[in-house]
């Protein structure tokens, strides 16, 4: 049965094709018997049926008789094609946000096998929260360099609940910053037990922070306006940000 423009219409909006020859049916002739729909669009009638169930799922149609009386099938209104796309519109998105959240994972593994750095690149406040957030499943001390004035300045929450997430979680981490007066005071309300700190002389701030863990690096500006985060994943990358890390630390100061 060659197709009209209707069910053409109807196959853009996620229908079959056989789909869309029961539904057009239903629309030029009105309510009908799945015999007559078999007839009329050359069907074999199991087919039909079959058909005619997965529209009334869809909302697409009625049906009305049963218990010995013959069933006749009717179309709803064509607005329901549009309801059904808006849910799958939103089942689509909300799988799109599954796969961006594991994609990471799955391009880890892939790079493992082929020996590619996996880098993820972020915008935005939401990026910096991913970022900041990955290092909360490091399963190795964290090494950082960072201004925590501007951390504490631009993204309080998200450092607030990071240092009680590693506080829960024993996550450790070792700190390079600048000599300040403001990081000494914070250096006051370290916590020992998670937080070790060390201090460089510089006449330039951070603009960047950067953490060490696992086999990544990460780095997120600290400037709002300018937010990108960025996720590098491989081991000798992350072993020489180490090493130039270590380095550093071992000529830097305590800050009392």
């Amino acid at each position: 049965m060659e197709q009209d423009n209707n069910e053409k219409i109807l196959i853009e909006a996620g229908l079959s094709e056989e789909q869309s020859a029961v539904y057009s049916a239903l629309l030029e002739k009105g309510p009908l018997k799945a015999g007559a729909l078999s007839t009329w669009i050359g069907f074999k009638k199991g087919l039909v049926y079959k058909v005619l169930d997965q529209l009334e799922n869809l909302g697409l149609i009625v049906k009305k008789g049963g218990d010995g009386t013959v069933t006749v099938f009717s179309p709803n209104s064509p607005n329901q094609l549009i309801e059904m796309m808006e849910q799958k519109e939103k089942s689509f998105l909300l799988s799109k946000e599954i796969i961006k959240s594991s994609v990471g994972n799955l391009s880890s593994k892939y790079n493992l096998i082929t020996g590619k750095p996996n880098v993820q690149f972020f915008e935005g406040k939401e990026g910096i929260e991913k970022v900041l957030r990955d290092s909360l499943t490091s399963q190795t001390e964290i090494l950082t360099f960072a201004d925590n004035e501007a951390m504490n300045k631009y993204y309080p929450e998200l450092n607030k609940e990071n240092i009680e997430t590693r506080k829960k979680s024993n996550i450790k981490k070792r700190i390079i910053s600048i000599d300040t007066p403001f990081i000494r005071e914070l250096a006051k309300k370290d916590n020992p037990e998670i937080t070790e700190r060390r201090l460089i002389n510089s006449n330039k701030k951070f603009e960047v922070a950067t953490q060490i863990y696992d086999n990544k690096i990460t780095f997120i500006t600290l400037d709002p306006n300018k937010a990108i985060g960025v996720i590098i994943e491989d081991k000798a990358i992350c072993e020489m940000q180490k090493i130039i890390f270590e380095t550093l630390w071992e000529n830097a100061k305590l800050p009392n």
